[in-house]
């Protein structure tokens, strides 16, 4: 079981094993986190995902890549669904955390940063995204033993403190 930390920084520059990255199904960049992973990253990261995902990633799947210039060693992408556009499964977004963390025991991974998935430009409510990330994080079977949700709002960390501090 992995120790949750909730951390007010920006999420490029944890200095961590993988860092989780908000990923689109086309796996060429995008907007929000997925855009300043790359940005920050260089054009490693692209390179990687145009190689190792021709076909893009499907919702709710993870799968990694270099991590480029970011002090992490791998990127690990996973494509949560669009509540704005209508995908509400919730169970997909709880696969993004499950398949982010099996992603990280495959690479070895012990310290992994996500953001909250969904919660930006993909429009999921934020208290249920929140609840989802720190209750699957939490419970999760892995090798992993620090898992850090990174927000840059002060008041979005504040609110995930909350619910962790409140599970424990």
């Amino acid at each position: 079981m992995a120790e949750l930390i909730v951390v007010h920084r920006d999420i490029t520059e944890q200095r961590v094993d993988a860092i989780v990255n908000a990923a689109n199904n086309a796996m060429r960049g995008g907007g929000g986190v997925d855009g300043a992973i790359h940005r920050a990253g260089g054009p490693d990261i692209l390179r990687d995902c145009i190689e190792r995902f021709p076909e893009g990633l499907a919702t709710g799947d993870a799968g990694w890549t270099t991590a480029g210039r970011l002090p992490a060693q791998w990127v690990i992408h996973t494509v949560g669904p669009n509540h704005a556009a209508g995908q509400r499964d919730r169970t997909l977004l709880v696969s993004c955390y499950r398949r982010a963390l099996e992603v990280a025991d495959e690479l070895g991974a012990r310290s992994i940063a996500f953001p909250l998935i969904s919660a930006g430009i993909y429009g999921w409510p934020l208290e249920d995204a929140i609840q989802v990330a720190v209750g699957t994080i939490a419970d999760a079977s892995t090798r992993v033993s620090e898992a850090r949700i990174v927000a840059r709002d002060a008041e979005i960390v504040e609110r995930v403190r909350a619910v962790v501090e409140g599970r424990g």
